[in-house]
């Protein structure tokens, strides 16, 4: 059904065009009409038409200011312009106005016709659209929480490559590069500084997870993560990297309202914890530190710095530049950690040159810390006896360079040491495995097999196996195959079956195709050509 609107000061042409119309296209539209510009704006406002078909002159408001007015109302009207003045000025207009087409009168039948299927084919294709759209943004509804969730966990758990946030933010489409966590919890009462019947709250709040995650949203431009026991994660991006007093009465106040908001709407109680502003991929520290506020105060909504459990620095100390070292270690980036090494010792240096004994203990603090991190991550054996020297070794150094030389040597091979350790258990475990292949292959083993024997599980074992070998399992443990086949077919009496059952295949004609697919040939015209 389409909905027609007529507008013009004689009745006859009204008359004239409501015939045609409803000749040609019969119960497929609606028709309504009015003859001044006044009555045609308020006839739209009421009726609101698919198509208008316009006089430009009619008494009082004229067609083209007319029609400005019922665009402002409905962007998606189609204009059919049918006038006695060929007014380049009046057909500049409506072009302006988006009109399908300028008619002069009088105009013929058929080409009344012909503009109205075409202006039919327009909506039809709008509609399809609009449909193509609503469908399109209902899809998105109920993927984009578990786009956000996944980002949640992934800045949470630092288990993604920073690439991987970054692509999360630009599905979600997060320009900003800072940002904070409220942890949300609820329970069925509040007890000094926790909830109780926190797992009946849970239960009950799953219910609800549609009003809360609204709720949320209307309150804070964030990422929601989903539902967990109790408890709800927020990442709330900004632009700036640290906020004001000022701004951060704002967000208390806001996740106040938020809670009240959510209260009315849910029956449990609700608490709120929120961290301090931290880089996006960084913010698991924002996260750590919502709990902290929630466990250490008893109100509703507590922010950590309003308590005296967090961490200050001194002006323009370089914490980036500190957490750079130990990321930089804890991935086994050898050069990115000396680079962060270095100018973090160059800022020492700069402002504290005189006090080389606090230097010292910087230094041997934070080569003490990455080596810790580096046992934990590289899964090297811990010596309790393989510092003994650090202490003497640094008190007796003179100058700054030496200790310098030091520091970054020892943060250096910190970072080797992770890398170099994962690197020669990939290998020992594929070296295992090789060996595991090379004394069964006349067996049937499979992928499971192998994995169980280097205790590693099939499908990391995969993985680990093809970025060391080059090859799939499956390529290595047939091209072994193959080559056993091709030494025996070479060097002895043994019958193609006899032959097929050494390599590990049970069935001939298998064995064959696999060769031929692998050589290029048949084992029989392989052996054949070797006598030649």
């Amino acid at each position: 059904m389409y909905k027609v609107m007529l507008a013009d000061d004689e009745g006859i042409v009204i008359e004239s065009l409501t015939f045609i119309i409803e000749k040609n296209f019969g119960g497929e539209c609606e028709i309504a009409s009015a003859k001044t510009g006044r009555s045609v704006i308020e006839l739209a406002e009421t009726f609101r038409p698919d198509i208008a078909v316009m006089d430009i002159q009619m008494p009082g408001i004229n067609g083209i200011e007319a029609m400005k007015e019922i665009r402002r109302m409905n962007a998606s009207t189609v204009f059919i312009v049918l006038s006695a003045y060929d007014k380049f000025d009046y057909a500049k207009e409506a072009i302006n106005l988006g009109v399908l087409e300028y008619l002069n009168k009088p105009v013929e039948q058929s080409r009344i016709i012909e503009v109205m299927q075409r202006a039919m084919q327009q909506i039809d294709k709008d509609r399809a659209k609009r449909r193509q759209d609503l469908m399109i943004k209902e899809k998105l509804e109920n993927v984009v929480p578990i786009i956000e969730n996944n980002m949640i966990y992934a800045v949470l758990f630092q288990d993604s490559y920073e690439q991987d946030v970054d692509s999360y933010r630009d599905l979600l489409g997060i320009e900003e590069d800072y940002g904070y966590m409220i942890a949300l919890e609820f329970g069925e009462q509040k007890v000094d500084n926790h909830m109780t019947n926190i797992v009946g709250a849970g239960v009950r709040s799953q219910s609800y997870a549609r009003e809360i995650r609204e709720t949320v949203k209307n309150t804070f431009s964030c990422v929601c993560g989903s539902l967990m026991a109790n408890r709800m994660i927020l990442l709330v991006p900004i632009r700036e990297s640290f906020v004001d007093y000022t701004e951060r009465i704002r967000i208390i106040e806001k996740c106040r309202e938020m809670l009240k908001k959510l209260g009315e709407r849910v029956d449990v109680k609700f608490r709120a914890g929120i961290g301090s502003v931290h880089k996006l991929g960084e913010c698991t520290e924002s996260y750590k530190e919502a709990q902290r506020a929630l466990r250490n105060s008893d109100g509703t909504v507590a922010h950590i710095s309003d308590l005296s459990i967090t961490v200050t620095y001194e002006e323009d100390y370089p914490v980036e530049t500190e957490r750079e070292i130990f990321e930089k270690t804890e991935k086994g980036d050898e050069n990115g950690a000396v680079v962060a090494a270095t100018h973090f010792f160059d800022w020492m240096c700069a402002n504290y040159g005189d006090h080389v004994t606090d230097i010292k203990l910087k230094s041997l603090e934070f080569v003490l810390w990455s080596e810790h991190l580096a046992y934990e991550e590289g899964g090297m054996k811990y010596r309790f006896l393989s510092r003994q020297n650090y202490l003497p070794d640094i008190m007796s150094m003179q100058t700054l360079d030496e200790i310098r030389n030091w520091f970054l040597q020892k943060t250096a091979a910190a970072a080797r040491d992770v890398s170099e350790s994962k690197k020669n258990l990939s290998s020992s475990s594929v070296e295992r495995a090789k060996a595991y292949i090379n004394e069964n292959y006349k067996n049937d083993i499979s992928l499971d097999d192998v994995s169980r024997e280097v205790d590693i599980s099939p499908y990391y074992f995969s993985k680990l196996f093809k970025e060391e070998t080059g090859e799939n399992f499956i390529e290595y443990v047939t091209n072994i195959r193959i080559e056993k086949a091709k030494q025996l077919l070479n060097s002895s009496r043994l019958s193609m079956k006899e032959i097929c059952a050494q390599v590990g295949y049970a069935d001939p004609n298998y064995f064959s195709r696999i060769f031929k697919k692998t050589v290029g040939v048949t084992p029989t015209e392989y052996k054949e050509g070797q006598k030649n």
